[in-house]
């Protein structure tokens, strides 16, 4: 039996520590991740979603516990170590990009993704071909503004070019957090589509948070619930399949009671 590529054992994490201010965002909390996993994770506001994120990241460091890469413990590795495994989009879409770079600029640094930087020539036009097939399949334009600054495209299309940054070296974690949150309806379930389509053509593990109920039943393979530092739901495979939009709001309003 293979090994889970990730793992969170009882972990706790806490900020402001030694203060008046202490408090505890993961509070022993249990989390196995196997390899192609694609997760939706739902969970209200300061419930730990984006601790949990954090937390994977390296962002924050946990006070008890431990966090384990294919069997290996990384829970004192630094957020730049982890970059060598993981990548995240952000929902801010001017996060995940430089915006004086060009798109075709901004693709050719993730391929160095998690390398060793040094001095080197560019050879950026011989990936021009490569980056074009690539980002035609978002389906918004981008391939047509390669050339073009970051900054001048419009936020539907900076998104997925971090998207497409974040995936374009198959990252062993990939963290989604809230990326299509901030576009309107009809772009962000375009992103969402184009998500969906990468992360299977890949095989991508994924762990993916929304405020979309749809979204969430709709994507993944497993969905779990965040609530006060723990995971209180965790559905996969025809369970899952057999969720309903009604079944989830009565689930929050159980928590709620």
């Amino acid at each position: 039996m293979t090994k889970p590529i990730l793992e969170l054992r009882h972990v706790v994490t806490k900020v402001n520590r030694n203060t008046p201010e202490e408090l505890t965002l993961l509070k022993d909390l249990n989390l196995t991740i196997n390899e192609g996993d694609f997760i939706t994770i739902l969970g209200s506001n300061g419930a730990g979603k984006s601790t949990l994120f954090n937390t994977i990241a390296g962002n924050l460091t946990i006070d008890s516990g431990d966090i384990l890469l294919r069997g290996e413990s990384i829970a004192n590795e630094s957020e730049e170590r982890r970059t060598r495994f993981l990548s995240r989009v952000f929902q801010d879409p001017k996060l995940g990009t430089a915006p004086r770079m060009t798109v075709a600029e901004n693709l050719l640094l993730a391929t160095k993704r998690g390398e060793h930087r040094h001095l080197a020539p560019r050879h950026l036009n011989q990936h021009m071909a490569e980056f074009k097939e690539m980002t035609s399949g978002m389906g918004n334009g981008l391939n047509e503004r390669l050339t073009t600054p970051t900054g001048s495209l419009s936020g539907g299309q900076r998104q997925a070019l971090s998207f497409l940054m974040a995936t374009l070296k198959k990252p062993d974690i990939l963290l989604l957090d809230e990326h299509t949150a901030a576009l309107d309806p009809k772009t962000s379930q375009e992103l969402m589509t184009a998500t969906n389509d990468r992360i299977i053509a890949q095989n991508l593990t994924c762990l993916m948070i929304t405020h979309h109920l749809d979204d969430a039943l709709k994507y993944g393979n497993r969905l779990i619930v965040i609530s006060d530092g723990k995971i209180t739901y965790d559905v996969s495979g025809e369970e899952k399949q057999q969720l309903t939009q009604e079944k989830l709001y009565s689930f929050f309003s159980d928590l709620q009671e």
